[in-house]
Formats: structure tokens, sequence, C-alpha cells
């Protein structure tokens, strides 16, 4: 009989992936992940996991990742944004703390598995090769935030509500009575418990952003902004900008401390480069070679079509069929052949 680690996040997912497993016949022991600062304000997930995992009647453990969480995850979010680029805290915890780290210790523990809350699917395909498909509720689909993981990884990845919708999810908690049945799914990232992440970049800087100058594509000057940190690719509101139009960030120059002011058609671009690669259904692609696939450049992406080539071993080529709107550097790019993950990186 195998022996399954699930992450207990206490929340409604991965409490009633845990009951699912165990009504399977798994092992199965719990274990949460301490990983915020205490004085980020954020309150600890343990005593709702804890309170879960009794109900259940299987053990649970808890694993302090706090100072790695803070090296790998949260530095790295401050120093993107200050940077002018946008990060994507969720994909790099995945990869580095939830699939990283904690599987080592969970490994260690006894764990034959860790399985997770995810709305993705765990597959092998006839080539041998692990990678993710979409879960049955494309609404919740989280195919996306794991397209970095390793094949070690996803060998020993479970991801039990693959075929569930999120309704039957809470009627499943509901009817066994968990005493996170009704709470609420967490919207925000998970170390500013106030959405706030400006604040939260400048409290732990110690200071404010440094303004410059809003610029057109021909280096014309049209205002001051408050620090490249505050904007985002394809940003319209709160620029305080009075042009007699709407105008949109269209770029973000770091070395200069501009930012790009342009229409909304500047915003649309057919093409980008992406590094820090990972090959999932297949064996990387030669250097060379292009592959068409379809690929969403942000969670929320619905997706176009695009041709890659892979120029350097850590450079792809992406040319899209159709313009996308705000390609934002330090956001995933993800690619999909059907239903599944063939691959992503970061867009540079």
């Amino acid at each position: 009989m195998d022996t399954v680690a699930i992450g207990m996040s206490g929340g409604v997912d991965s409490s009633v992936a845990a009951f699912l497993l165990k009504e399977e016949g798994y092992r199965v022991f719990g274990f949460t992940l301490e990983l915020v600062p205490e004085d980020t304000g954020c309150k600890s997930p343990v005593q709702d996991a804890k309170n879960v995992c009794e109900q259940l009647g299987i053990p649970h453990e808890v694993i302090d990742l706090r100072q790695e969480f803070k090296a790998k995850i949260m530095s790295p979010f401050i120093s993107e944004y200050l940077a002018g680029r946008t990060p994507n805290p969720c994909v790099e915890c995945n990869k580095h703390i939830k699939w990283g780290s904690a599987l080592k210790k969970c490994i260690s523990l006894g764990a034959d598995y860790i399985a997770t809350g995810h709305y993705a699917r765990i597959l092998q395909l006839p080539n041998g090769r692990y990678t993710i498909g979409r879960g049955r509720d494309l609404s919740k689909d989280q195919s996306y935030v794991l397209y970095s993981l390793g094949q070690y990884e996803l060998a020993h990845a479970m991801t039990p509500l693959s075929d569930l919708c999120k309704s039957e999810v809470r009627e499943i908690a509901e009817k066994k009575g968990l005493s996170v049945s009704k709470k609420p799914d967490s919207q925000e990232i998970c170390f500013i418990p106030d959405n706030d992440h400006l604040g939260f970049i400048e409290r732990q800087i110690g200071h404010g952003f440094e303004p410059g100058n809003f610029v057109d594509k021909e280096g014309k000057i049209l205002g001051t902004h408050k620090g490249i940190a505050c904007y985002t690719i394809g940003q319209r509101r709160g620029l305080g900008l009075s042009l007699g139009t709407h105008v949109y960030v269209t770029e973000i120059r770091p070395d200069t401390n501009e930012v790009v002011i342009g229409s909304n058609e500047d915003v649309f671009r057919d093409r980008l480069n992406c590094r820090c690669l990972n090959f999932m259904s297949e064996e990387p692609l030669p250097i060379g070679q292009r592959k068409r696939l379809n690929a969403k450049i942000r969670y929320k992406h619905e997706g176009e079509y695009c041709t890659i080539e892979r120029i350097q071993d850590d450079l792809l080529e992406v040319i899209f069929e159709k313009k996308v709107r705000a390609i934002t550097k330090g956001q995933s790019i993800v690619f999909y052949e059907g239903d599944y993950v063939y691959g992503g990186g970061v867009i540079c």
C-alpha cells in the first residue's frame, strides 16, 4: 500500500483531496507548510489543517520552510517588481517549495507520493514522459501554474481533484461535515493578505519608489510616474494622465526609469522570447527546430496558436499567428498540445 503525503493548506480543496485519498485506501498523512514570516500579518493555516486531519483520522506534520520561502519566493518577488517585471510567485513556489523542499521532506518521512488540491491531471504519455493535463473544471484549471515541474516531481505527484468541479468538491466537504466546507477560497498572494503588493514591497525595502517619466514611444515626456514597480503592461487605470484619450502602459524601461505610454493597439504584439525553459511532454526541442503549439501568456489567457523555435540552450523565440495583448516580462508562457502541457518558460 502506497503512502501519500497530502499538502493541507487549511482550505476546502486540499481537505477534500485528503478525504478522497483515504477513501481510495492509501496510507495518508497531511502536512502543512509554514511559509510566511509572522511580520507579514498573514494567518497561519496550521490550525485549520490540523482540525481537518483530526476529523479524517490521519496524522499531521508541520514543515517549517519560512527561511527558504523568503529567500526563493518573497525576495525575488520584490526584486522582479523593482526591475520592471511582473513575477508569478505561485509558479516559483510550486517548483522550489511545494515540489522542491517539501517533496524531499515528505519522502524522508516515508511518503511515496505528494498530493495537492490542484485542479489538474498528472499524465504519463506513451513516450514514457509525464506531463500536466487540464482539469475537468476548466474554470478552475491550474495546469498553467504547474508547468515548471520536472519529471521526477511529476512521477511522485497526485492531484485527486482532477475529475471534479469546484461545486462537487464543496458538496463532498459539506456531506462529510468538514470544518472548512464553507471557508471561502483564497484570492490573494499568500504572503500579501491585504492584496496590496505595492505597500508590501515598500514595507520590505523600507522606503518608497523612485519616480520617473512617462514617455511616448518617441521619447516625449508626458508626465511623472510613481515608480516602475507600480505599473504593468496593458494597464490603463491609475496612471494619473489627462491626455484626452485612453492610454495604456506599453513598455517599462528599468535602465532609464521610464514608463512608455501608447494606445490600446500598441499593447498588442506578435512575438516574444522566453527563458528558464522546462520541457514536459517531450524531450527538449533541439536548437534550430520549430514546433506549432497553443500558448497562454498568463493564467487567465485563453491561449493563441504560435510557432516556437529554440534559438539557444535556454532561449525560445515565439511568434504568434494573431497578436496577443499585454505580453509582460516576468510572467510565464505555457505551451499546450491539445489538453496537456508541452512545456513553458519565463517571458524575457
